[in-house]
């Protein structure tokens, strides 16, 4: 099976998010980890530039109105998002869980992944990061983790 660098950070936020006792590992200590656990030097080099990437961000924080705005995608971002994760990124926007920086950071995110297409699963463990990076956003945080490991995806009516 060829993995990918989702499926690396995927098991990194698997692996340390609820590990309270250990200090964070540093990018090293990582890689190393990374390696035992079979992945190759491609996908590690991706996910960790990924994570550099997102701890680099600077989102600010926003009132927790929602946004009346509306978001128009370009052409590089509609030929990656196709209509149900654009739908299902608006539907965590109304719900509260996320809010309109966030939502361009996860965007960004999704769009750094080195995948050709994206689905609601990429996008749910997208968020999931996104919101976990950012402090102040537990219930939100909360949330997504119900959603991300739901069995049945119950957002479509």
């Amino acid at each position: 099976m060829k993995e990918t660098v989702l499926d690396v950070l995927m098991y990194l936020f698997e692996s340390f998010v609820d590990s309270e006792d250990e200090p964070e590992p540093n990018r090293n200590q990582l890689r190393d980890e990374l390696e035992r656990a079979g992945f190759g030097d491609r996908e590690i080099d991706g996910a960790l530039e990924w994570l550099d990437a997102l701890n680099a961000s600077d989102v600010a924080p926003e009132a927790s109105a929602p946004s009346a705005g509306m978001r128009i995608y370009d052409t590089a971002e509609l030929d990656r998002l196709d209509t149900k994760t654009r739908g299902y990124l608006l539907h965590l926007e109304q719900l509260g869980i996320l809010q309109p920086s966030q939502r361009e950071l996860a965007i960004d995110r999704l769009l750094a992944l080195d995948t050709e297409e994206i689905d609601i699963e990429q996008v749910k463990w997208v968020v999931m990061m996104v919101l976990f990076s950012r402090p102040g956003h537990e219930q939100a945080d909360s949330q997504m983790e119900d959603l991300v490991f739901a069995e049945e995806p119950g957002w479509m009516h």
